[in-house]
């Protein structure tokens, strides 16, 4: 719009009749934004507005409106005008910083705004100053029609961000160390002795509620049944035998862990129409981020179907990685394999478990292939230690065949899409690694995962466990002879283990304990190979429970509006001291646990009353940021972004508010607590809010991220997840309704 002002479509000059008619049906007000910018440093003069009613009530320098600073060379005056004033006059005008100097007012004619429509020819605005100097300022104005709606909800967000915090004194890290004197519960408040009386079902796709034997819970073999058997026969390993490398020429120190996310973008899509890159942005708001040198390389950004398929369904750091990955590195790296290793009841399958969840959750195509549920279906459950020795040919065939068959049905699931597989076995020789290494050539990279345990006390647990639990030992009726008949199988294969010396490897050394221990990593390289790396740092099998509760009940609760940073309700207030009274029973021997909130006010005040744990504020458990529609009810948002709210609806999880997040970013930035919470060897209570606990119970409940917007986390609720060696169970206490 010429050399010094810019406007909207609302405010152009040649509307014509029937924009004017279209403007007076619209209704609502008028918003004006009024911006100079001016390149030339003045910091003495201050521009200003001043004009007609309403904005200002005369021309009365001294009445003028201050403009804010919105950069350094950038100032910025919004305000609103009622519809029954159609007019508006004004000029700018500059006001001296200290009161000795007089005011400088814009030459030329006043500024006339009329119906939203700027008059005249656009200009720049210039001010002489009495040296004779001129100074000229761009001017931009613009003008929208905003309803009354719009208005009321800019006006909640101003009044929230402008209302002091209660919970502003509240330090992150704090603790009330002595329980306050003589502090009042009250009836409403008081909790039974036995805390049993609360708990309630949980949902029936909840987390194990009960012991199950984690190796049952691994991928179905696709051509072996109960019923029966019907297998075509990979090569064994006597076919498959390939040269096994010198240990001495593998470099085995402590290999660098290298991090490959390039950037921030997500699955590059191509459309006709345009060349460049597409930033997801979520269902709801897509954006075209245009480049210089999209036509050189568009061609190279072409991903085939399989690249496609194995596209991890993540936003952020995981898919900058991913797409890194596959444009980047090798064919076969665009599939992981990562391979078990390691004596029986030295907790590979409790590892191959946890791994899966943990990369499920973040998105990746993930699945655990354990060989031994392949051979109970192809073998049955009744073989004994013998079956297991490796001078028995027979044995030694057998397991080398389903072995082989795992591998195979692994690779292809990959070679259909998936992206990580699982491969869980005892793999405790060079030959039967070297059968794996030369079936996954040109199909997947191998990494290696031993896991090695010399503490005597978890192994002997381990052993016990596996009794109770393996369905090896299901028909057996003396626990005292599976247990002297799994000895032998531990010594017979003791004799020929062989520690992983080749290829990429993670050693895992007395980690499962929790209390240090040692990971060694050779040849490693990669986002995803780096992210299990730190997991596998961060976890170990120290049993404790974790407590997830969103905050007592808030008052935008009860308006129905979502986000916002409202203080809880008067019956939030009285869930806070239930949940006080609550964890001072669950946890009064627990003195070393730990009370973690966000920052929001309504879960600060709900841990308030809880005295003697440390308090821990973080960003991260704050709740999915709304955008544009935090502060508004859903039904507001159905009747003035129907489109946002139907997008929404079609995939909540990967819909993205405006200016706001989406489930996929909310679960990239719990990352952090995830690890955090797998490292803790104290229990944790998670003071937090419905998106998030949503994310947080999918992590350890193992559940699809496309339930994750689903899941139900009602107000007053505490779920219970307790972590340890029989892995994760769940139990629900309902303190109110």
């Amino acid at each position: 719009m010429g050399t010094g002002a810019s406007r909207n479509a609302e405010g152009g000059s040649h509307g014509g009749e029937e924009r004017e008619e279209s403007l007076d049906q619209a209704g609502g007000q008028l918003y004006v934004s009024l911006k100079m910018e001016n390149y030339k440093k003045k910091g003495d003069l201050i521009p200003h507005v001043y004009g007609s009613v309403p904005l200002v009530g005369s021309w009365d320098s001294s009445k003028a409106l201050s403009m804010e600073r919105e950069s350094a060379s950038m100032w910025e005056l919004s305000f609103v005008v009622p519809p029954n004033h159609e007019t508006l006059d004004f000029k700018f005008l500059l006001k001296p910083k200290y009161g000795y100097m007089p005011c400088v007012v814009e030459e030329g004619p006043n500024r006339l705004l009329t119906r939203g429509t700027l008059q005249g020819d656009a200009r720049l605005a210039l001010f002489k100053l009495d040296n004779e100097e001129v100074l000229e300022y761009r001017v931009f104005i613009k003008a929208d029609r905003v309803s009354p709606f719009d208005l009321a909800a800019s006006w909640r967000a101003y009044q929230d961000n402008l209302r002091p915090s209660t919970v502003r004194g509240i330090p992150d890290v704090s603790i009330d160390a002595v329980p306050e004197s003589g502090r009042e519960n009250g009836s409403a408040a008081s909790l039974e002795l036995d805390l049993e009386h609360y708990v309630v079902p949980a949902p029936s796709t909840s987390a194990n509620s009960g012991l199950v034997y984690a190796a049952n819970l691994a991928e179905n073999p696709r051509s072996l049944s109960l019923t029966g058997v019907s297998v075509d026969r990979p090569a064994t390993i006597k076919e498959m035998e390939v040269v096994i490398p010198d240990p001495s020429k593998v470099y085995s120190g402590f290999g660098m862990v290298e991090s490959k996310s390039v950037g921030t973008f997500s699955p590059l899509q191509k459309q006709d129409s345009h060349r460049g890159l597409f930033v997801d942005r979520g269902v709801g708001s897509p954006r075209l981020v245009k480049s210089a040198s999209a036509t050189t390389f568009s061609f190279d950004l072409k991903l085939d179907t399989e690249t496609k398929n194995s596209m991890p369904a993540a936003a952020g750091a995981v898919a900058a990685a991913a797409v890194a990955d596959q444009m980047l590195g090798p064919k076969e790296d665009r599939h992981l394999a990562i391979v078990l290793v390691g004596l029986p009841a030295r907790g590979k399958t409790f590892t191959a478990a946890k791994l899966t969840r943990y990369l499920r959750w973040l998105g990746h195509d993930t699945k655990h292939f354990n060989v031994g549920k392949y051979r109970r279906l192809k073998h049955g459950t009744n073989q004994t230690a013998d079956f297991f020795r490796a001078d028995n040919p027979e044995g030694m065939e057998a397991r080398n065949e389903v072995a082989a068959l795992a591998m195979d049905d692994m690779t292809t699931w990959m070679q259909e899409g998936g992206q990580v597989g699982i491969f869980d076995a005892t793999n405790s020789s060079r030959n039967r690694r070297n059968m794996l290494m030369k079936m996954a050539e040109g199909k997947c990279k191998i990494i290696f995962l031993e896991t090695i345990c010399n503490d005597e006390r978890i192994i002997e647990r381990n052993i016990r466990l596996k009794i109770q639990q393996s369905p090896d030992y299901a028909e057996e009726p003396d626990f005292e002879a599976g247990l002297r008949d799994f000895r032998n199988r531990l010594a017979n294969y003791g004799k020929v283990y062989e520690p992983v010396e080749e290829g990429s490897y993670i050693k895992m050394i007395d980690m499962v304990s929790g209390h240090g221990g040692q990971i060694q990593v050779n040849n490693i390289s990669g986002y995803l190979p780096g992210r299990i790396v730190f997991f596998l740092v961060n976890t170990h099998l120290t049993p404790r429970p974790i407590l997830l509760t969103r905050h007592g009940e808030s008052c935008d609760n009860v308006r129905g509006r979502i986000g916002g940073d409202s203080v809880v309700s008067d019956t939030g207030e009285i869930y806070a001291k239930k949940l006080a009274n609550f964890v001072e029973k669950r946890l009064k021997s627990e003195r070393a646990a730990s009370i973690w909130t966000s920052t929001l006010q309504r879960t600060i005040l709900t841990a308030s009353p809880i005295v003697g744990f440390p308090k821990i504020q973080w960003r991260a458990l704050d709740e999915i940021n709304a955008g544009v529609c935090d502060g508004m009810t859903y039904e507001e948002i159905k009747k003035n972004m129907p489109e946002e709210y139907e997008s929404r609806k079609k995939d909540k999880l990967r819909y993205r508010y405006p200016r706001g997040e989406s489930y996929l970013d909310v679960i990239q930035r719990l990352e952090p607590v995830i690890i955090e919470l797998e490292r803790q060897r104290a229990p944790v209570v998670v003071i937090s809010h419905q998106a998030v606990l949503r994310a947080l119970y999918a992590y350890f409940a193992d559940r699809p991220l496309k339930e994750i917007p689903h899941i139900e986390v009602p107000l007053h609720t505490i779920i219970e997840i307790q972590m340890g060696v029989t892995g994760v169970q769940e139990k629900r206490y309902k303190l109110m309704d």
